[in-house]
C-alpha cells in the first residue's frame, strides 16, 4: 500500500435534437451492436488460457508504453492490448495535443451540439495517439461543494444539465471509435481524504464515506450516470471514496444492483488508480478491471496485487468462480469490438508518449522520436466553444461590446503568459492566465494565447494605446505609479485555480482579487472584470458602480485570449448561461467540505460526509430557503434581447400514464425502456427583439404537485433547454420533450420511479429566476 501511494503521488494522482448528436447516434450504431460485439468477445475468451484471462483483468501502469494504464497484448491472438489515457479536457502528458475548454465551460454553452462536437474532437485526438479508452467524461463530482477541487472537470451541479452533457460528450467520443469512461462513480464530491491514507505510525485511515440516502442518490447523483449508460458508454470508473461505509470499487449495491440490474449497463467497470482495496470481494461485487492491478508486467506473475496471480488462489479456494472471470474479460472486450478497435487501421500508440509522460513526472529525458500531431483543425472549435461558454453577467450602460477605445488598460496576474511554462501541475502559479485546472485532467499546451497577447494584438490593429500592470501584489498594494493616463477602459483579469488532490479554501478569486478590483475601480470609471475560474467564486465588488461589466470566462482552453477578445469587441454575441448559481454571501450557499484535524481522527472510519441536505444543492437550496443569489442558475446577458411570444402549449402524448413503468425486460442500456418514453411535449416561440444576431437558451423547469410527493422535493427542477440562434426580428419555435423519468420521483418504498397524481406546473424562462411563461397541467396517474 505504501509503495502504491508513493507511485500514485509521483504521477500526480492520475485518473482520477441537434444535427451533431443525431450523427453520433448513427455512427455508434454503425460500429456494430452489443450482441455482435459480445459474440466476438465470447470467441476471444474461449481462446484464452488462465494466465491470459488474469492478465486481461489486471491492468498495468503504462510507463513503458506511455499510457497511464494498459491491458497487455496477447501476441499469439493478434491482440495488441488496450491503452488508457487521461483525461476529460485534453490528453494528459502528451505532446502536440489540444487543450480544450473544461467541462464547466461547455456546460455554460447550454448547447447540445457543441457538447457533441467537443466530445468528437477529443475522441479524434485520443484515437490519433493510439488510445483505446479516454478516461472521461466526468459526472462525479456533480458539484455538491462549491469549493470542490475537481468541479471544473465535470459540468454542473444540476443533474439534468450534466446528464445531457454526458450524453452528448459520450456520443461524440465514441462516434470516432474511442471508448468513453464515465467517472467517478459515485459520491466523489470532495478531494480531501478522497482515498485512504496512512498515518506516521502506520495506521491506515479509511477514505471519506459519502452517506447518501436512496432517493437523493437516484434523483441527483445517479441521474447523469444513467444518461451515460443510455448513451452507450463503454466503461465506468468507480471512485476512491466509500459510499455508505463501503468502498465504491467493492460496493455490490452500486456496481451490481444499480449499475447492472437497474440501469442495464453492458460495458465494464474499472477502478480508479489504486482504488481497489480487496481481491475476491471486489471481483464478486462487480469490479471488472483493476487499474493498475500491478505496476509493471513483470509483477503480473507475483502476488504484488490484490488481483494478478492471487486470482488463481481465489479460483482454487472457490471464492471466485471461473464463470465470473470469463464474464469480466468478455465485458472488457465487447466495447473493443463494438467500436471497431480490432480493425487493422486503428492507430498504434504514439511512440513518443513514454518520453512526454516521463517529462510530466519531472524526469528529464531526451528523445529523437517526433510526437504525433493530432490537433487537426480543432483550434477553431476550441475558440468557438470558449466564446460560447463565456457568460456576460453585468453590462451597465452598454459598456460592452467595446467600440473604439483609444486607451486600454490590462490588470491582474491572470492576464499574462504563465511564468512557469505551459503545463500545470497540482499547484497554482502566481503569474499566468488560467485556462485549465491541474492533476490528471490537465494537459501539455503546444501553445496558449494569453489575454494580454490577444488584447495587445487587437489594440495594435485598432491603433489604441495599451498599458498593463499584471502583478496582483502591486495592485493590491495600490501601486499604480506606472499608470498614466487613466485608460478609457480597464480590463481586470482574475484567476481561480483548482486541481485534483485538494479542495479550494476560499470562495473569492485567488491572489487578493477583491483588493485588486477595488483599487483599479477607484481609478477607472469603466472597469470590466473577467474571471477565469475553476469553480464558483463570490464577487463582493459586483455592485461597485465603476465595475461596469463582469464576464465569467471559466476555463477556456488554449485559445483563451482570442475567445475573450471575440466577446469584448462583439465578434461573438454572448449566449452562455451560468451552469451554477453565484451567491451573494458564501454562507448562502456553502456545504462545508469535511476536513478533520488529526485530533478528530479517532478511528479508521472517522471520515464521514452526511448528505443531509438531500437534493437541496445550488439553485434547489436557494429556492427552498428563499435566498436571492447574486446571479442565478441559468442567467446570462446578451448584446441583444429576446422574448417568449406565445403561451406554453402542452401536448399530452400519453393521456393517463401509469404511475409506474411496467416491469418489462429492458432491451437497451439505461434501465427500463419506459422511463425514456416521451409522454409530453411543451412548446413555445422565442423572438430576437433586439438589434443584433445572437443566441439564447429558453429553459424549462418543472414543479411537481404539492401533494403526492415526499418531503424533500425541490420547488422546481430543470427538465429541458434549447440553444436558439436568431437574426434580429427572427422567431423560432422551441419544443421540450418530457420523458417519464423527467416527471417521476424515486419511491424508496416500492423501489421504482413514480409519476404523482396532481397539478404539475411547467415554467419556461431565461433562467431559474427569470420565468416568463407558466402553465398548470393536471396529471392523473393510475
Amino acid at each position: 500500500m505504501t509503495l502504491a501511494l508513493a507511485i500514485f503521488s509521483l504521477i500526480a494522482h492520475c485518473a482520477a435534437v441537434p444535427a451533431g448528436a443525431g450523427n453520433g447516434d448513427a455512427l455508434v450504431k454503425n460500429a456494430g451492436d452489443w450482441k455482435a460485439a459480445f459474440n466476438k468477445a465470447d470467441e476471444f475468451v474461449s481462446q484464452l488460457n488462465l494466465t491470459e484471462k488474469i492478465n486481461m483483468v489486471t491492468g498495468t501502469l503504462g510507463f513503458s508504453s506511455g499510457c497511464i494504464g494498459n491491458i497487455v497484448p496477447i501476441e499469439r491472438l493478434g491482440f495488441q492490448g488496450i491503452c488508457l489515457l487521461d483525461g476529460p479536457q485534453a490528453i494528459n502528458r502528451a505532446d502536440l495535443v489540444s487543450i480544450f475548454p473544461s467541462g464547466l465551460t461547455v456546460a455554460a454553452t447550454w448547447d447540445k451540439d457543441m457538447m457533441f462536437q467537443r466530445g468528437k474532437a477529443l475522441g479524434e485526438e485520443f484515437r490519433g495517439k493510439g488510445a483505446h479508452v479516454m478516461l472521461g467524461p466526468v459526472a462525479g463530482p456533480l458539484g455538491r461543494h462549491a469549493l470542490g477541487g475537481r468541479n471544473w472537470e465535470g459540468f454542473s451541479p444540476d443533474p439534468y444539465l450534466t446528464g445531457r452533457a454526458m450524453e452528448g460528450t459520450i456520443k461524440g467520443i465514441q462516434s470516432v471509435g474511442v471508448q468513453a469512461c464515465a467517472k467517478h462513480y459515485i459520491g466523489n464530491e470532495q478531494e480531501t481524504q478522497r482515498s485512504n491514507t496512512v498515518t506516521a505510525d502506520g495506521a491506515e485511515i479509511d477514505a471519506i464515506s459519502s452517506n447518501i440516502d436512496d432517493r437523493t442518490l437516484h434523483e441527483l447523483y445517479l441521474w447523469p450516470f444513467a444518461d451515460a449508460v443510455r448513451a452507450g458508454v463503454a466503461s465506468f470508473m468507480c471512485s476512491y471514496n466509500r459510499l455508505n461505509q463501503t468502498y465504491a470499487c467493492e460496493n455490490e449495491a452500486i456496481l451490481k444492483d444499480i449499475l447492472r440490474d437497474e440501469l442495464g449497463f453492458k460495458g465494464y467497470v474499472m477502478s480508479d488508480w489504486f482504488a481497489t482495496h480487496s481481491g475476491a470481494k471486489s471481483i464478486n461485487a462487480g469490479l471488472d478491471l483493476n487499474m493498475p492491478g500491478v505496476l509493471d508486467t513483470a509483477s503480473l506473475e507475483t502476488g504484488a496485487s490484490y488481483w494478478g496471480a492471487n486470482i488463481t488462489e481465489y479460483l482454487n479456494d472457490g471464492t471466485v468462480f471461473q464463470q465470473r472471470l470469463d464474464d469480466m474479460v468478455r465485458k472488457i472486450m465487447a466495447p473493443y469490438y463494438l467500436l471497431g478497435q480490432d480493425s487493422s487501421d486503428y492507430p498504434t500508440v504514439d511512440p513518443s508518449l513514454p518520453f512526454s509522460m516521463a517529462a510530466s513526472s519531472g524526469v528529464s529525458v531526451g528523445s529523437n522520436i517526433s510526437s504525433r500531431d493530432v490537433r487537426g483543425d480543432h483550434a477553431a472549435l476550441i475558440r468557438q466553444l470558449a466564446s460560447e461558454g463565456t457568460v456576460l453577467l453585468k453590462n451597465s450602460n452598454s459598456t460592452l461590446p467595446l467600440r473604439f477605445p483609444k486607451s486600454i488598460g490590462i490588470f491582474g496576474n491572470d492576464a499574462a503568459d504563465p511564468t512557469h511554462g505551459l503545463t500545470y501541475g497540482g499547484e497554482a502559479y502566481e503569474i499566468g492566465t488560467i485556462d485549465i485546472g491541474g492533476g490528471s485532467g490537465t494537459g501539455r499546451h503546444a501553445y496558449l494565447v494569453s489575454p494580454l497577447e490577444a488584447v495587445r494584438a487587437q489594440a495594435t490593429k485598432l491603433g489604441a494605446r495599451l498599458q498593463h500592470i499584471i502583478h496582483n501584489k502591486a495592485l493590491a498594494a495600490d501601486d499604480f505609479l506606472g499608470l498614466y493616463p487613466v485608460p478609457e477602459v480597464c480590463l481586470v483579469f482574475l484567476g481561480t485555480f483548482a486541481s485534483e488532490g485538494w479542495d479550494r479554501a476560499e470562495y473569492e478569486a485567488d491572489w487578493n482579487s477583491t483588493l485588486v478590483v477595488e483599487n483599479v475601480a477607484k481609478r477607472c470609471q469603466n472597469t470590466v472584470v473577467i474571471t477565469h475560474s475553476a469553480g464558483i467564486t463570490t464577487m463582493p465588488w459586483a455592485d461597485n458602480e465603476n465595475v461596469t461589466a463582469i464576464i465569467a470566462a471559466h476555463l477556456p482552453g488554449q485559445e483563451s485570449g482570442n475567445s475573450i477578445v471575440d466577446i469584448l469587441w462583439g465578434n461573438v454575441n454572448p449566449s452562455a448561461k451560468l451552469p451554477y448559481s453565484i451567491p451573494i454571501n458564501e454562507t448562502d450557499y456553502d456545504i462545508p467540505i469535511v476536513n478533520l484535524t488529526e485530533a478528530e481522527v479517532t478511528s479508521p472510519d472517522s471520515w464521514q460526509a452526511d448528505f443531509t441536505e438531500g437534493q437541496f444543492i445550488d439553485y434547489r437550496h436557494l429556492d427552498a430557503y428563499s435566498i436571492d443569489p447574486l446571479y442565478e442558475f441559468g442567467f446570462g446577458l446578451s448584446y441583444t434581447t429576446f422574448e417568449l411570444q406565445s403561451q406554453l402549449r402542452v401536448d399530452k402524448l400519453v393521456k393517463d400514464p401509469a404511475a409506474r413503468p411496467s416491469k418489462a425486460e429492458t432491451s437497451t442500456p439505461g434501465g427500463n425502456d419506459m422511463l425514456w418514453e416521451t409522454i409530453a411535449r411543451v412548446r413555445s416561440r422565442v423572438t430576437n427583439t433586439g438589434p443584433v444576431a445572437g443566441g439564447t437558451v429558453p429553459q424549462l423547469y418543472v414543479s411537481f404537485p404539492q401533494s403526492g410527493v415526499p418531503t424533500g422535493t425541490p420547488l422546481q427542477v430543470l427538465r429541458g433547454f434549447e440553444k436558439v440562434f436568431l437574426e434580429p426580428g427572427q422567431s423560432a419555435d422551441v419544443a421540450f420533450e418530457l420523458r417519464r423519468r423527467d416527471v417521476s420521483f424515486w419511491d424508496v418504498e416500492v423501489q421504482d420511479w413514480v409519476i404523482p397524481t396532481g397539478s404539475f406546473e411547467f415554467r419556461l424562462g431565461f433562467s431559474s429566476r427569470d420565468i416568463k411563461k407558466t402553465v398548470n397541467v393536471v396529471v392523473r396517474a393510475y
